[in-house]
């Protein structure tokens, strides 16, 4: 049996809404796709066909492997969590950074929702992993590729 993974309520309604696209638009597509250049005749030679068919393998494969991850999900809500002011998995986090100054939030997302221009941030960070298990007014450090960083946790919010 596969492991679980934690992903919120949003990654796992954003992965239904692809797993939807590709069954009921990718993939009638690219076996349309197909017809169509098996149409044009000699298929050894048929460019067309070549690469409707390795549009259509990316498109199964990634069917399957979204198909496994929702089925291996361990679905978390935010909204619901009760994790006395404790940064955990789905919290909103606002840090400021104790060198420069500057404030940054995040919410700490799985590896498939992390988008730090968006403000998700990976659990698997190393910014995240230092965040975790720590309270509003705590100080996490972090080593980066940049050198050693602090960043003290101002707000944690379950959104």
């Amino acid at each position: 049996m596969s492991a679980k993974f934690p992903i919120t309520l949003r990654g796992a309604e954003l992965l239904r809404k692809e797993l939807q696209r590709l069954k009921t638009v990718d993939r009638p597509a690219v076996i349309a796709a197909i017809a169509e250049a098996r149409s044009h005749g000699d298929l050894s030679e048929n460019a067309e066909y070549d690469a409707a068919k390795e549009r259509q393998g990316f498109i199964e494969g990634r069917i399957k492997e979204v198909e496994g991850k929702l089925g291996n999900a361990q679905i978390i809500d935010p909204a619901s969590l009760d994790a006395d002011g404790r940064v955990v998995f789905g919290s909103t986090v606002e840090l400021e950074d104790m060198d420069s100054g500057g404030k940054v939030t995040y919410q700490i997302v799985g590896d498939d929702e992390a988008d730090i221009k968006a403000g998700m941030l990976s659990l698997n960070s190393p910014v995240a992993r230092a965040l975790i298990g720590k309270f509003a007014g705590d100080v996490a450090e972090v080593q980066t590729p940049g050198g050693r960083r602090e960043y003290e946790i101002l707000d944690v919010k379950y959104l």
